[in-house]
């Protein structure tokens, strides 16, 4: 397997105001204890921007570069999302990244509300798709889509419109899908040819309803703890892995558990809840420690 770590396990989050955020140096360092060997890239600015700043700090650290998160506004026809693309894809490709995770931006800070699109700005916003890998995939990469709370593609319904609609592959995040209201081990098995890409996330199943029912927002239900490590919560992580194992899925498997930090954590902080996952996933896959 090809286990990966993120950044927002330690609170770095591209939302202003998201919480306390971390230095690159103490997260880097807490991958390394945790038995990370490559991880995604985290929000702009996170980490170095110039590519040898950048992979020189990632070798310091044993680290490579898996791929990197870029949310961009897809459904606007006076906007075109390649402007905003072409830095990041730029800077993961000569990173030695395998994948850009796209998700469909509202054009507004952070995941608490969405708009609602019409016909057209759905038929743009699935063409950009389409044109968008064909960008990436020039560049030696793959795009895959986040299906994402409070983004354009958030529910099953849109999920099943950009897979009628566009060509583009997946990224499974187990937790996403879950509070979006998606089976997460239904949607791998319905559509295992279409997931190139996976965020394993657990979820209180019980905040994820207070979400859904409009009683949490997205922010405050993760500040209470809504992502949990993995095996303690509720998405049926060991299934969805075997699914994909069985299907012969060779992506990377990306450890996320998003987290609100109030301040410089004490002790361990958010590196406890990494190394459970840490070895959780490997019991599951009976990977040696």
């Amino acid at each position: 397997m090809k286990i990966a770590g993120a950044p927002i396990s330690w609170g770095v989050c591209e939302v202003p105001g998201w919480g306390h955020q971390l230095s690159a140096e103490r997260v880097l360092t807490e991958m390394r204890q945790a038995g990370l060997t490559a991880t995604e890239l985290g929000p702009d600015g996170f980490l170095p921007t110039d590519t040898g700043a950048l992979t020189t700090l990632l070798d310091g650290f044993g680290l490579s570069c898996v791929g990197g998160f870029v949310p961009v506004i897809l459904h606007d026809g006076d906007h075109d999302p390649a402007d905003d693309l072409a830095r990041p894809l730029a800077s993961l490709a000569a990173a030695g990244a395998d994948v850009v995770v796209l998700a469909a931006a509202t054009g507004a800070d952070g995941y608490d509300t969405r708009p609602v699109l019409d016909d057209g700005q759905w038929n743009t916003l699935l063409g950009n798709l389409d044109r968008l890998a064909g960008l990436v995939a020039a560049g030696g990469l793959k795009a895959v889509l986040h299906p994402h709370v409070g983004t354009m593609v958030e529910t099953r319904d849109d999920i099943d419109r950009v897979l009628a609609g566009s060509s583009i592959p997946l990224c499974l995040d187990t937790g996403h899908l879950l509070i979006g209201g998606t089976d997460p081990l239904e949607l791998t098995r319905q559509v295992p040819e279409r997931i190139e890409h996976t965020h394993l996330k657990d979820v209180d199943a019980e905040l994820a309803r207070r979400v859904q029912l409009g009683d949490l927002t997205y922010t405050e239900a993760v500040a209470a703890g809504m992502y949990v490590p993995l095996g303690a919560g509720d998405v049926d992580i060991a299934g969805i892995v075997k699914t994909l194992e069985d299907i012969g899925y060779q992506g990377w498997y990306v450890m996320e558990q998003d987290n609100i930090l109030a301040g410089e954590p004490e002790g361990s902080g958010p590196l406890a809840d990494v190394m459970a996952s840490v070895q959780f996933l490997r019991g599951v896959s009976g990977t040696p420690a």
